[in-house]
């Protein structure tokens, strides 16, 4: 397990578990910084007994912390995953088929079977990215190097040239285009 980013994220890791343990939650595992590893480790850290009402619960935390969560059916388990405005990456173990199927069944941006999160980023031709509140466009694959770009389309009419062809002059080209639209106006399947 490497450091984290910044004494910032530290801090809101540690803000988080503690407000989580003083709010009920037990530590299974973990549960604190590890200055003598360095100045931003925080340990692997398992909690149980987290509830809406924790920071922890509804925030990002962006650190080592799992939260576990007790569920009656798959069913549910899917409704509490997808009870979040954040959708950034999802883990589900179980067997291959049936990974599948709930992976496919949670809104967040990368869902990885049985793997926790190196398996969607070292596929570099699939597009990685959020959904909802954790979404900021993809990066890798084909939409990752489209976020670079700004399409642009450019149609040119051929069937009906809007400019002067054959020699004529603007002026007896415009007398021409004036006098054809005032005839097809007269048609009665136009009306």
């Amino acid at each position: 397990m490497g450091s984290l980013v910044s004494t910032q994220q530290v801090d809101t890791v540690t803000r988080h578990t503690a407000d989580a343990v003083a709010k009920g939650a037990r530590v299974l595992a973990g549960g604190k910084a590890r200055p003598d590893l360095g100045p931003l480790f925080f340990e692997p850290t398992v909690l149980d007994g987290v509830t809406d009402d924790m920071t922890l619960g509804r925030d990002e935390t962006f650190g080592p912390v799992v939260a576990l969560y007790r569920v009656r059916d798959e069913a549910e388990a899917i409704a509490r995953a997808n009870d979040s405005s954040y959708g950034l990456n999802a883990s589900v173990w179980s067997t291959a088929a049936h990974g599948k199927r709930v992976a496919a069944a949670l809104r967040v941006g990368t869902v990885n079977v049985n793997e926790g999160y190196s398996a969607a980023w070292a596929s570099h031709d699939a597009p990685m990215g959020g959904v909802k509140d954790s979404g900021m466009g993809r990066r890798h694959g084909r939409e990752g190097i489209l976020k670079y770009t700004d399409p642009q389309t450019v149609a040119v009419q051929r069937l009906l040239p809007l400019e002067p062809f054959g020699g004529l002059s603007n002026e007896r080209y415009a007398r021409g285009m004036t006098a054809a639209v005032k005839v097809l106006r007269r048609l009665p399947f136009l009306e």
